[in-house]
């Protein structure tokens, strides 16, 4: 019998595409696994790091090698410990003569990765790469190149703008930010007017997520150039609004596992602000085409819950209907059917195949039983995570807007 290797033993767990992932591993469970992840580590990677394409300019570290995994280097003479955090394990770092700390994680999936370093027992930014916003603060990201990254990759094609735009909001009493992705012949046709796409991050990220980790403007300009989507703007803003967040989370229940509660969260405030607000700004400062046809909304996990909340009470608004590993829409959640048959051209699901996307396939079957234009898409060999979404947002891109 061939012996596996500590890596084929930790990453056989990962289900098979199409199968349904395994249940949440219970608090001993992932402290099992991290420490396997830990031993794992120690093995001599292969010695052709490059440095990662998020490090600030002229840092050689966090560096990827070919087997995916993540060297960090980090200097802190004065330290009595130090560790990358990433993946939801930390590996402990050896420090050197030099007073720099060293040491690299297991392979880890395609794609972009959230980290920190913790500094004796203090959790901080790697000082070497760009920051990002996610898991509700400023932290690191490293992105391990994906065998498909030439759809989100910058190229020789006509770009967009991604415009910070400020915007006041008489229901919050604050001015608001959001962005906004124009795209290439945005300025050069001043007669055209175009659709919009409102497009919603996830919980623990807000207004520059989808423009940054998403790589939104890439994956915009690369289909446009090659004629797959029609030019329309994009609309990020950030859910967060005064109102949005009701307290803490709840409590745990003894024995639980998986990830954190996220606080409790009141959709609503949102919905008002974007309604009464931010859709009536866009069409006033923007050449856009301002109707039901030419109007869509997604999001990423949280954002797409608030998809279906926000777009299922205002069909009048919203026509196209994206929703990234965040539930999906089913026939009893829809009050009138034929109207939501008339106004709605196209509902979206995607999920990782990693991920529990067993209910929303069969949700989208369902509705297209039901006469609904209804698509599902699994993207291979990811989990919640950017990966996911950046290929959501390639499939889903093309079917919006072709009246």
């Amino acid at each position: 019998m061939k012996k596996l290797s500590a890596f084929a033993v930790l990453l056989s767990v990962t289900p098979l595409i199409g199968q349904a992932p395994p249940a949440p591993p219970t608090a001993a469970e992932r402290a099992a696994q991290a420490q396997a992840a830990i031993e794992a580590a120690k093995a001599p990677p292969a010695e052709d790091f490059k440095p990662s394409t998020l490090n600030q300019k002229g840092k050689e570290f966090p560096a990827v090698n070919s087997e995916r995994r993540i060297r960090a280097r980090v200097l802190a003479p004065g330290a009595q410990s130090v560790a990358l955090d990433i993946g939801a394990v930390k590996y402990p770092l050896t420090k050197g003569e030099d007073g720099a700390w060293v040491g690299a994680s297991i392979p880890q999936d395609e794609g972009f990765h959230y980290y920190q370093i913790v500094v004796d027992g203090a959790q901080v930014p790697d000082p070497n790469s760009l920051y990002f916003y996610g898991a509700s603060r400023w932290g690191s990201g490293v992105e391990v190149p994906a065998h498909d990254q030439d759809f989100y990759a910058v190229k020789n094609v006509p770009h967009g703008q991604l415009r910070e735009t400020l915007y006041y909001s008489a229901r919050s009493q604050a001015v608001l930010r959001c962005f906004v992705y124009t795209p290439p012949d945005y300025e050069k046709n001043l007669a055209k007017r175009y659709p919009v796409l409102y497009l919603q991050h996830g919980g623990g990220e807000d207004e520059t997520g989808w423009g940054s980790q998403g790589k939104t403007g890439a994956i915009m300009d690369n289909l446009i150039a090659a004629g797959k989507s029609k030019p329309f703007l994009i609309v990020m803003a950030s859910s967060y609004v005064p109102g949005a967040q009701m307290g803490p989370p709840p409590a745990p229940a003894p024995g639980a596992s998986g990830r954190p509660a996220m606080p409790r969260f009141n959709f609503s405030a949102f919905e008002r602000v974007l309604i009464d607000e931010l859709v009536p700004f866009i069409d006033a400062n923007f050449r856009t085409q301002a109707d039901r046809s030419h109007r869509a909304m997604a999001g990423l996990s949280m954002g797409g819950m608030q998809t279906k909340q926000i777009t299922l009470a205002n069909l009048d608004k919203f026509s196209h209907i994206g929703i990234f590993s965040g539930g999906s829409i089913a026939p009893a959640d829809v009050t009138d059917m034929d109207a939501f048959k008339e106004h709605v051209k196209v509902v979206f699901v995607s999920y990782g195949s990693r991920e529990r996307g067993a209910t929303g396939k069969a949700n989208v079957e369902a509705l297209k039983q039901a006469g609904v234009n209804s698509v599902y898409y699994e993207s291979a060999e990811t989990a919640h995570e950017w990966l996911s979404w950046r290929r959501s947002l390639l499939q889903f891109a093309p079917l919006l807007f072709k009246d």
